[in-house]
């Protein structure tokens, strides 16, 4: 993807590091990352945990573009209790279709979450005022709306998770608990139609395609010479130990300079089959390289699946024979250090000859879009939302993720085919730059700027 010869200036820095505590009991809790320049009516953005998260990545190039374009922009981080983290964490695995519904029984299991968002609606109050639009992002923020339309705001909800599977239970059973909070908003945006709560008008659902932010860590351009410097300073292909504190690196042997190398980037999770993933090594060309890399585990507590994947992994490795075991490479990124760990991806990808995404259920999916984007070719799972992502024969190829022999039939013909994986990468690479940046994703929020702030308002700015 090319890039504008130079980008607009980043937001004043990562959240829990701009302005510091509000309030006493729930001060640590909210955190402005950027405030809306006064008076105009604005827009405001709120998200909810760390600063190496998803949305926080695409928040910090979202709010560069909307403010380089003259809108007056802010973005504020809220966080909790863990009880209130807890009944979070319910909500967007029920809308993800991983959480059974039978948990809402429980009439405490909202309580947290609504109580720590109602407290936090009134520290946001100080910065935001009547006739802003603000727009809460995914589960965690959902409980402001009623506040903040209170408080004279225009409230949109960006849903960015879900599931396409039909008749999903959890996202079902979220829309009913989620009623009181949805019945205030003005509007919802989803990232795919099929995450739009249907308990909401059609008029007010808006689909804006996911996109990438193409000068963050995990995107920018690299120049050969730095690609080769993360890379080896991580100790993948310089086989040197401890040298990088943003990644862990577990293997049996650096990768070779001249070795070609399929990655898969995937969170340490049961849809993923992982371990399943490394029965496709033995029928891989002999020199072939397979580099699984994710965030590691230990970063969050909580996380038992990813520690239990993760494990599984390592058992799977143990049982490859011993010259599979040395083309087999496990990297681990910390979240403590997002922006190297986002370098780092960056230069897995433009190594990597071939990006894999295999997963039996997958959404929208940006580590392919971001491996579209440095022109490498994919081979993705044919399921959800990686249809919509990669167009069969045109951009990628689609496999069955069931079928080891047919992921590894459509990872060789990449590998031995090097004019189709060029003409692929390159028309894929086309597509994520008209339809996946965040400077289009900036172009379709202007629809709901407050008319202060454009020629021609959209429609939510003219009501």
């Amino acid at each position: 993807m090319t890039a504008a010869a130079d980008p607009p200036a980043d937001p004043p820095g990562p959240p829990a590091a701009r302005d510091g505590a509000v309030g006493e009991w729930d001060g640590r809790w909210l955190t402005w990352v950027r405030r809306r320049p006064a008076p105009s009516p604005g827009l405001v953005h709120v998200s909810s945990g760390a600063a190496g998260g998803a949305v926080a990545g695409l928040l910090r190039g979202l709010t560069r573009e909307q403010a380089a374009d003259g809108t007056p922009v802010g973005w504020a981080v809220v966080t909790g209790t863990d009880a209130f983290a807890s009944a979070a964490r319910l909500l967007r695995d029920l809308l993800r279709d991983r959480a059974d519904p039978a948990a809402l029984a429980d009439p405490d299991a909202l309580r947290a979450y609504r109580s720590v968002l109602a407290a936090l609606a009134l520290r946001l109050a100080d910065g935001v005022g009547v006739g802003d639009v603000v727009v809460l992002h995914d589960p965690p923020t959902l409980g402001l709306a009623p506040h903040l339309a209170g408080l004279g705001a225009r409230v949109v909800w960006h849903c960015h998770v879900g599931t396409t599977a039909a008749g999903a239970r959890g996202p079902a059973a979220a829309w009913r608990a989620l009623e009181p909070e949805l019945s205030t908003v003005d509007a919802v945006v989803s990232a795919l139609p099929e995450f739009a709560p249907p308990t909401v008008s059609r008029e007010r659902r808006h689909v804006f395609p996911p996109a990438i932010d193409p000068w963050s860590p995990r995107n920018r351009e690299l120049h050969p010479d730095e690609v080769e410097e993360l890379l080896g300073a991580s100790g993948l292909t310089s086989g040197l130990v401890d040298r990088d504190p943003a990644v862990a690196v577990e293997q049996r042997g650096p990768v070779p300079s001249r070795a070609q190398v399929v990655l898969q980037v995937s969170r340490w999770r049961r849809r993923e089959d992982l371990p399943g993933l490394l029965l496709c090594v033995p029928l891989l060309p002999p020199g072939v390289h397979l580099v699984l890399a994710g965030g590691h585990p230990a970063d969050d507590p909580a996380d038992r699946e990813g520690r239990a994947v993760l494990d599984a992994v390592r058992a799977s490795l143990d049982g490859l024979s011993i010259v599979d075991r040395l083309r087999t490479h496990l990297v681990l990124t910390s979240a403590r250090h997002p922006d190297r760990a986002g370098l780092l991806l960056n230069a897995l990808q433009r190594r990597s000859d071939v990006v894999l995404q295999r997963s039996l259920e997958e959404t929208f999916d940006l580590t392919v879009t971001e491996a579209m984007a440095k022109r490498r070719a994919v081979v993705a799972a044919d399921v959800g939302g990686l249809r919509q992502q990669v167009i069969p024969g045109r951009t990628g190829l689609l496999v069955d993720p069931a079928d080891r022999h047919a992921v590894v039939a459509g990872l060789r013909t990449l590998l031995e085919d090097t004019r189709l994986r060029r003409d692929l990468a390159a028309r894929a690479a086309e597509i994520v730059a008209s339809r996946h940046t965040v400077a289009r994703l900036a172009a379709d929020y202007r629809r709901f700027a407050p008319a202060e702030c454009l020629a021609t308002p959209g429609p939510l700015a003219a009501r």
